[in-house]
């Protein structure tokens, strides 16, 4: 089947190298050069595990193609792809212009019968809005279906072949016969295609992000209270999680949640729900308690070295290891990543940071200029260090020789923003321990 994808993200992105790898003829169509050029070399424009084998393999077969010339992508595909991004404006609400101005140009170019795929994350009624806008234009029949993607950084190609479920909202049969077919090849061991109208399909893909937000925000208040009240949030969550209707997945404490999904999701449809009169007070408290989640170690800092929050707190002549800067493991995306709030202020506060990530430095680089070193491995980013601060938890640095830490460091304390460190074996190394709700 010829496919085309508008939008060489990392939801477009992953989308189209999967249906490649099916055998599909696909081309990715975006507006900037630079990254086109980037993957006509052979070189993927952001980290996800496997993406750039995935990508090698189909250039090399002849069934992917990249391009700007978005009127070639519309021609080429049966099936196009809307997967733009959709940021947050600073009022919330999500910026669609990118989504219509791609609808504008399908209709400016279609020549024969298309489906067109709503994969970016939109609000409720988009789908309508982009058809009106294609029908505008339109000299020949299409329909156009919603197909929210549910791929988790760092396992999208997992995710997206091998799927929990298929959402797809329409109101032509036509279309989706066509959109079964097209996800035919991941359904082979009974994953369920779930068919709904459009409207329900989108609102399907907030409703999935903001109820992992709100597991988020419940754990890291409960590893909150926990501190205050003498309890121990591991053995908590331990307990919870064992429960069939609770689980463990998305119920780690934590500095908060980050990337391009769950926080700008939660504004959106926040934004989107006081449009029809409702007012969301569970996501707006989640949002606030993610805020304020993101510095959760910097009082605790404070605290440990002798100060305090407020305008005469410092920590100058200190220095900071700092370990992770990616939002989460196996990604290099810094969009909303709570090493750069807890960055920020360090260095606010007078301290000196130099940070490791396996992949991240560059993309860190953009975001946080040179306010903050950068280390080219784990153990030259705590060289003379009072502290180490473990902020994203990549596997590399779960069982670090504390020995090598300690020939290297001033100070023996570590705080630990994800909990993976045992505080007995530390202690028992000759370090402090500092976790977030542990007694």
């Amino acid at each position: 089947m010829k496919i085309s994808v508008i939008g060489c993200g990392y939801v477009g992105l992953v989308t189209g190298a999967c249906l490649a790898d099916s055998g599909n003829d696909v081309v990715c169509v975006d507006i900037d050069q630079g990254k086109v050029d980037q993957l006509l070399g052979g070189v993927s424009p952001f980290y996800e595990p496997g993406l750039g084998e995935l990508l090698d393999r189909n250039r090399e077969n002849g069934c992917i193609d990249f391009t700007t010339d978005r009127r070639y992508g519309i021609e080429h595909g049966d099936v196009i792809f809307i997967a733009v991004p959709t940021p947050t404006r600073e009022s919330g609400e999500a910026d669609l212009s990118y989504v219509y101005a791609v609808a504008d140009d399908i209709g400016s170019y279609m020549d024969r019968y298309k489906v067109v795929v709503d994969k970016s994350t939109v609000p409720v009624g988009t789908a309508e809005e982009v058809r009106e806008i294609i029908r505008k234009k339109a000299k020949h029949e299409f329909d156009v279906v919603s197909n929210p993607e549910f791929m988790k950084e760092g396992t999208a190609i997992a995710d997206f072949t091998k799927p929990d479920r298929v959402v797809i909202g329409g109101d032509s049969q036509r279309a989706l016969d066509i959109m079964r077919e097209v996800y035919e090849p991941y359904l082979r061991t009974f994953n369920p295609l779930i068919v709904m109208d459009i409207r329900s399909a989108e609102m399907t893909k907030y409703a999935a992000n903001c109820f992992l937000a709100t597991k988020i925000s419940f754990i890291n208040e409960m590893s909150n209270l926990c501190e205050k009240a003498g309890a121990d949030i591991s053995a908590v969550r331990e307990a919870i999680g064992a429960d069939r209707r609770i689980r463990y997945d998305f119920l780690f404490p934590g500095v908060g949640y980050g990337g391009s999904c769950l926080p700008k999701d939660v504004q959106a449809l926040i934004h989107s729900a006081a449009r029809v009169g409702a007012d969301m007070r569970l996501l707006r408290a989640v949002d606030d308690v993610n805020s304020e989640q993101r510095g959760a170690l910097v009082p605790k800092i404070l605290a440990y070295f002798g100060d305090r929050e407020g305008p005469a707190a410092s920590l100058d002549g200190l220095r900071f290891g700092l370990w992770g800067l990616s939002f989460k493991p196996q990604t290099d995306d810094m969009r909303e990543a709570p090493s750069v709030v807890t960055a920020r202020r360090l260095v606010e506060l007078g301290a000196t940071v130099r940070a490791y990530d396996p992949e991240a430095t560059a993309q860190a680089q953009t975001v946080l200029g040179n306010s903050i070193e950068y280390a080219g491995n784990m153990y030259e980013a705590v060289e003379d260090a009072d502290a180490l601060l473990l902020v994203t938890e990549w596997r590399q640095f779960q069982r670090p020789s504390w020995q090598r830490l300690k020939s290297v460091m001033r100070g023996y304390v570590v705080f630990d923003g994800r909990n993976i460190y045992q505080p007995k074996r530390l202690r028992e190394e000759g370090f402090e321990y500092h976790g977030l709700g542990r007694n």
